[in-house]
């Protein structure tokens, strides 16, 4: 089975995606934290020790995973939004990977005017950054797959949360986030897509 390339392994969504995938299919993680980077070697994944603002440990990271390879971006920070993951992307066209799944969350891009005033004013910077790298995928040569969750949380899946291409505010657990990764990438019926993931059945402010 070809390999997944995750950028953001170490923690959230990412990490979540490596215990349902590493022992089925080849991982290759870039990470720049060392505790992280033990511990998904311990789960069987290659490890890349190095940051994902660095074209150099970007570019190792592409070429080990190989041009076959699926990529998935869980990154997030003040740098990650944008920067990082256009990096990625295009680092992934340099070395030939066709595939690339981006998870950024509800309020990015056209759904940018269905957050709330609230929202926008607590992490609308983050979110325009997300929508920055959003329209970098979009308009580059890869077949591309953009995830906006809603509010993460954590938790055991509740497998209650549906993929929605309308408006969607909610909340939404990292397994299941994960979970709908996976079946996404499997399936191959997201590429050129976008998905809003909610759970309805978790109580939450409304973003």
């Amino acid at each position: 089975m070809n390999t997944l390339l995750i950028f953001g392994a170490g923690s959230g969504v990412g990490a979540e995606l490596v215990k349902l995938t590493a022992q089925d299919r080849p991982v290759v993680a870039l990470i720049r934290n060392p505790e992280q980077a033990a511990v998904l070697r311990e789960q069987g994944v290659t490890v890349i020790e190095g940051d994902a603002l660095n074209s150099a440990d970007v570019l190792q990271a592409c070429q080990m995973a190989g041009p076959d390879a699926q990529i998935v971006s869980t990154l997030g920070g003040k740098l990650a939004d944008y920067t990082a993951n256009r990096l990625i992307i295009d680092t992934a066209e340099q070395a030939s990977i066709r595939q690339m799944l981006l998870v950024t969350s509800i309020g990015c891009g056209d759904s940018w005017p269905t957050l709330s005033a609230r929202a926008k004013q607590a992490f609308g910077q983050a979110v325009r950054e997300k929508s920055l790298a959003e329209s970098w995928l979009q308009t580059s040569s890869l077949e591309g797959c953009i995830l906006r969750p809603g509010g993460l949380m954590n938790g055991e899946a509740t497998g209650k949360a549906h993929l929605i291409q309308t408006e969607a505010h909610g909340r939404v657990r990292r397994s299941d986030a994960a979970l709908h990764i996976q079946q996404l990438l499997a399936s191959g019926d997201g590429w050129g897509k976008v998905f809003a993931l909610c759970d309805s059945t978790l109580e939450g402010e409304r973003f």
